[in-house]
């Protein structure tokens, strides 16, 4: 029996370890909240058929924190027309990162539902997103200061 308990606190530690130790090298959260700026498109894997954007496309962002492990984005740009979405954002931290998923329904004339995945640093949030008509991606920094 003794053995058994011995094995299965083991197997806990072995699990926890990576974590605790990957909590302990990072440090704090990354600060992701705030402004962002970049660019997004359409996702064109090597040898895809899909057309070329001729100029990328500009898209804003601001983030703030609504809980643990909750953020909103509001991403704002113009594609053919303004637009703007408030995206809840479920993240979790893994070393100098917050990892982010998520789905939301943008209405049907914009591409109905959309899933995607993303990545914030203090510096860096970089995302991929797709629905049943479209695939993108996105990469966003810290707007310059003037």
């Amino acid at each position: 029996m003794r053995r058994i308990v011995v094995l299965l606190v083991l197997i806990v530690l072995l699990q926890v370890a990576p974590t605790l130790a990957q909590q302990a090298k990072g440090g704090k959260a990354p600060e992701i909240t705030g402004d962002w700026t970049g660019t997004w498109g359409p996702y064109r894997p090597e040898g895809s058929k899909a057309p070329k954007i001729t100029k990328e496309m500009i898209l804003d962002c601001n983030v703030v924190l609504k809980g643990d492990k909750a953020w909103e984005a509001t991403f704002k740009g113009d594609a053919g027309g303004p637009y703007k979405y408030t995206i809840k954002l479920e993240g979790r931290l893994v070393g100098d990162a917050v990892l982010f998923k998520g789905t939301v329904d943008l209405g049907e004339k914009d591409g109905g539902v959309y899933d995607w995945i993303g990545r914030a640093t203090d510096k860096e949030f970089l995302g991929f997103y797709t629905s049943s008509k479209y695939s993108g991606v996105f990469r966003l920094t810290r707007p310059k200061k003037s």
